[in-house]
């Protein structure tokens, strides 16, 4: 009897695609893939813009033109979508699960949009949605919160899950430059886009909170905004302080419990202490730190980006998309907890980084700070340093919450003698330090 095989259909092949392709085409690994999936794996089809391109150990035969037609192939079991983007991405998608096919994805915008409906379709086909590539490149952290952590009741997950601004933070923490020329070498490097948007004002980022909070606590994947702020304010002198004060700015993706039924999402800058497991997390890796009620406090890091990484955990999801393809199974994804309610930002609490810009002028402190006063803000720290005819000051404040804060800079911008308004950098996790 002939051994059933398993066949793939690809959309993309760019950097993660490209490396997919290699792997799979690898005479060497076709021992160990057989063994993982129970039947042999094999390309039927490689969607792309241009079939005329020359892609090296891509055989050209295997090019087509027309993405949504490979998603529907007679020949094909497992559509892989590695093009990108929302739109065209869900048609793929939709029509590949419509027909009856698995998919496998590392598309954070389009799970963090339209995963919950997907997932729906997915499950009355009796087929996998699989998108572990989408959050964290090569760590499985997905896979650990739902399998192995599936049973434990969390209580927060925070990351660094974006490679271009840990490479950046990390390079001005380093070398002391300021943030405009160490994105220009992150540029020059490829770990930053031309348009660094997505990346730097945090809505890469944004996406993969939405998804890590759907798979810790059940939240729905519907393109819901949550609160973000990126790091392009954020200067060499704020590092600065940060270094002499022992703590270390990052980037923060944060998802978590908030009394019984409510939770929060939020993307921003964050100074946490020097002995905090992620601030030792630097260049463009990523990590995820997982706070669970019994388990307790657990870490993965790894390679956040990149082609091979990304093409291994692409590879993993193919090899369970297989398995259970052969099982006539799907792999259990968690229910949408209906009960769950945001907890506006406003009614958070951190305690606060910030700088002003004001002029050097008899009563400019008296002002500064009965306007943090009239809100209920209280400063623990201030320090002053002359710029010739003007003063910066930079104030920490004791917790606070978001609302107050955000009052209180609304009214420090009409005050006269505040020239300008720095960063406001929230201090977290020195309960963990």
């Amino acid at each position: 009897m002939e051994r059933q095989t398993v066949r793939l259909g690809i959309i993309g092949a760019g950097n993660v695609g490209a490396a997919l392709v290699a792997m799979l085409l690898d005479e060497s690994r076709f021992p160990a893939l057989l063994e993982a999936v129970g039947a042999p794996l094999s390309i039927s089809a490689i969607a792309v813009r241009d079939a005329s391109k020359v892609r090296p150990g891509i055989p050209a035969k295997l090019l087509t033109t027309d993405p949504l037609a490979l998603a529907t192939r007679d020949d094909v079991d497992i559509v892989v979508e590695l093009a990108g983007g929302v739109d065209d991405a869900y048609r793929y998608v939709h029509a590949a699960l419509s027909a009856g096919k698995s998919v496998v994805t590392a598309n954070k915008a389009l799970i963090a949009a339209k995963g919950t409906e997907l997932e729906a379709l997915a499950r009355l086909q009796n087929v996998d949605l699989i998108f572990e590539a989408a959050v964290g490149g090569g760590i499985p952290i997905l896979r650990a919160l739902r399998t192995s952590l599936v049973g434990e009741k969390i209580h927060r997950v925070m990351g660094i899950v974006n490679g271009t601004t840990n490479f950046i933070l990390s390079a001005m923490a380093s070398d002391g430059a300021d943030y405009g020329d160490v994105l220009a070498e992150a540029q020059r490097l490829g770990y930053a886009e031309a348009d660094p948007t997505a990346d730097v004002e945090g809505f890469d980022a944004a996406a993969k909170v939405t998804i890590l909070s759907a798979l810790s606590f059940g939240t729905s994947l519907e393109g819901a905004a949550i609160a973000r702020q990126g790091i392009s304010a954020i200067t060499a002198d704020d590092v600065a302080f940060a270094k002499r004060h022992h703590y270390v700015i990052k980037l923060v993706g944060v998802a978590e419990r908030v009394g019984e039924f409510g939770i929060s999402m939020r993307v921003h800058p964050a100074m946490l202490p020097e002995a905090h497991p992620l601030a030792s997390i630097n260049g463009a890796f990523n990590a995820v730190f997982v706070e669970g009620a019994k388990a307790g406090p657990l870490m993965m890091m790894g390679q956040g980006a990149g082609g091979n990484p990304t093409a291994s955990a692409v590879l993993g999801d193919i090899l369970e998309a297989g398995r259970n393809r052969l099982l006539g199974r799907r792999s259990a994804t968690p229910d949408v907890e209906t009960n769950l309610h945001m907890i506006p930002q406003g009614e958070l609490q951190s305690s606060f980084y910030l700088t002003l810009d004001v002029l050097d002028r008899p009563g400019v402190l008296a002002a500064v700070t009965s306007v943090f006063g009239d809100h209920g803000v209280s400063i623990r720290l201030m320090e002053q340093s002359g710029m010739g005819d003007e003063a910066r000051l930079t104030l920490v404040t004791h917790l606070a919450l978001e609302s107050d804060m955000t009052a209180t800079l609304e009214d420090l911008q009409t005050v006269d003698t505040v020239d300008a308004i720095g960063a406001c950098i929230r201090i977290v996790g020195e309960d963990l330090a």
